[in-house]
């Protein structure tokens, strides 16, 4: 009988795959497990009434923003359920909920031409690409859109949307989408303004205004509190969180009681479809009356809907949840976040969702509920699907006046009434892509914003292009630029060197202070160069100080002949006075210092 094997030895350096490795990787791309081993019952608690507080809310805003996108009530509601599934697994915010918006809606009026086929395609291709730029990490794309541009567009966006609604809260017909047309319509009917919806419309804005109040005063709750007092709160938070549906319930509840009677003085929602649709594939081509449009056709059509709707989903999905993680002490990732965005596009546009993203106010309501993890968005998409299956039959009786008001009264918080004041204050340049984003975005939103972000994007250029120049004299005259040296700056530095030193009578030398600088491209070098050679012609020296170890790499790299490195500028005034025991790095590392040297071998 041969004796046992004895066990095989791993080589030598090899470290088995651990388990806990695996666990992090598992965690990374499906978040809700390194939540979901802790959960508490408490935690169930919570989420389930935060479900429940964002349910009541997103019911009526979905058949109110389905009018802002110009589609069917019932599409709203079929955008509204997707990303509470989604979220729980793949985000990484407790406190978003994602689903439609106001201005996502605004967006998908401009590019669908208010046809579902469209839509859901739409949200479909910015899925794509939303998940597309999570799986390459390019969520640094959105960091180029900057705060005034944001402010310029969601304050224009407040303006149109509210606008686009007064039709409905005065019952006007025949009122044309386009802004300034709107605009001209909206004055030029007023004399049609119908009495019965433009007082329903007043009433609600005014009982949802009050309970906004109510809601913001209402005293906390302590434990020491007798029973009714808190009972009593409890009831009143209720209330107020769930204003919109109460209002709209109320409105609905004064519509079928004048129906009851044979007198209708407001203009309803009408039917809507019962229960959720079958999954199908998105439409790639769809049939009109004049034959069928091809996918390529849709998509041209579409245009530029292609790139900012994805985009400014991604924007203020990301925006959202980086202000609430602020405020509840929790990080967010970012890329991770443009997966859990495009994939609840992509499997919305299934079942015939237009583009989502994530909601500010009702991620408030969320957090005000005292939400624990994404666990409470389950509760909230199936309160959404109940309301699929049996409150369509109710929807009819809604007035078109209660979401109107609705809607307008969700978009006034979007109008940032004190950034001009800020901006003033703080930095006057950057009200200029305010305004430029701000006044074209009533014309077309994607020049508005794609304007407002070149404008931006040509500030940052022009102080990279023409950094700031600190200038100090003594026996060398000291150049400091304020930033990094970037090929655009190099004809501003030579043009002050020519300016302070060379043209002058006799020309001086010169320390370049290079402290600030990090990182330094082949045209710098070049220049950097040219000017030493104009300055070994007119007989002056020009040292390099302070350089950062990339830069000097670079440097040696590049052979430059006659450049001197100094440590200090001490250093290199006293080699200009051809003291003793000073001598500069020549351009080889055999004159580089032994802790320079370590570092540039690092």
């Amino acid at each position: 009988m041969s004796p046992p094997m004895s066990p095989m030895k791993p080589p030598k350096g090899f470290a088995p795959m651990s388990c806990c490795w695996s666990t992090e990787t598992m965690q990374k791309w499906l978040p809700f497990l390194g939540w979901l081993p802790d959960y508490t019952w408490y935690a169930l608690k919570m989420d389930f009434i935060a479900g429940i507080s964002v349910g009541l809310t997103v019911i009526p805003q979905a058949l109110a923003y389905a009018e802002v996108a110009g589609l069917p009530p019932q599409y709203g509601l079929y955008s509204a359920f997707m990303g509470c599934f989604v979220y729980f697994f793949l985000g990484t915010s407790r406190d978003v909920t994602l689903g439609p918006t106001a201005i996502m809606s605004l967006l998908v009026s401009f590019y669908t031409f208010h046809e579902p086929a469209y839509a859901v395609l739409l949200a479909f291709l910015s899925g794509c690409i939303q998940l597309g730029m999570g799986f390459l990490r390019l969520g640094l794309l959105l960091d180029f859109i900057s705060c005034p541009v944001i402010k310029g567009f969601t304050s224009a966006a407040a303006i149109i949307i509210g606008f686009g609604q007064i039709k409905n809260l005065l019952g006007l017909q025949h009122i044309p989408r386009q802004f300034f047309l709107q605009v001209y319509y909206t004055f030029h009917n007023i004399g049609e303004t119908r009495v019965g919806d433009a007082v329903l419309g007043l009433v609600c804005m005014v009982l949802l205004l009050v309970l906004k109040l109510m809601r913001d005063h209402v005293p906390p709750v302590h434990p020491e509190m007798p029973t009714g007092v808190r009972l009593s709160h409890g009831l009143v938070w209720t209330a107020t969180t769930a204003r919109n549906a109460l209002v709209v319930s109320f409105a609905a509840l004064v519509a079928y009681s004048f129906q009851v009677t044979g007198y209708q003085p407001f203009v309803l929602t009408g039917k809507t479809p019962e229960g959720l649709p079958d999954a199908h594939i998105p439409p790639f081509s769809v049939t009109t009356a004049n034959g069928t449009v091809s996918f390529t056709e849709m998509v041209q059509g579409m245009g530029a809907g292609l790139v900012v709707v994805p985009l400014m989903g991604l924007l203020e999905s990301i925006a959202v949840a980086k202000s609430f993680a602020s405020q509840n002490n929790y990080r967010i990732n970012s890329n991770q976040e443009l997966l859990a965005i495009g994939l609840t596009n992509i499997l919305g546009s299934l079942f015939s969702s237009y583009p989502v993203t994530g909601s500010f106010g009702r991620t408030a309501v969320n957090a005000q509920s005292g939400v624990c993890t994404p666990a409470g968005g389950l509760m909230t998409g199936a309160l959404v699907l109940l309301s699929l299956d049996y409150l369509t039959s109710l929807f009819y009786y809604i007035p078109k006046s209660a979401l109107a008001a609705v809607i307008i009264m969700a978009v006034v918080p979007l109008f940032d009434t004190k950034i001009v004041r800020t901006l003033w204050r703080v930095k006057r340049l950057d009200l200029l892509p305010l305004c430029v984003t701000f006044l074209l975005c009533f014309w077309e939103v994607q020049y508005g914003i794609l304007a407002g972000t070149l404008v931006s994007v040509l500030i940052l250029l022009h102080s990279v292009a023409r950094p700031k120049i600190q200038v100090s004299e003594g026996p060398m005259l000291v150049l400091q630029p304020a930033s990094g040296l970037h090929f655009p700056a190099i004809e501003t530095l030579r043009e002050a060197l020519l300016s302070r030193a060379l043209e002058t009578s006799p020309p001086r030398s010169v320390a370049l202070d290079c402290t600030h600088i990090c990182s330094m491209d082949y045209t710098v070098v070049l220049g950097l160069g040219e000017l030493l050679e104009d300055f070994h012609k007119r007989g002056a020296t020009l040292a390099l100080i302070g350089l950062q170890v990339p830069v000097l790499r670079v440097l040696l790299s590049a052979d430059l002949k006659g450049v001197l490195y100094f440590c200090t500028l001490e250093e290199a005034e006293k080699y200009l006075k051809q003291e003793p025991g000073t001598q500069p790095y020549n351009g080889s590392e055999d004159s580089v210092p032994e802790h320079k040297i370590a570092l540039l071998k690092a």
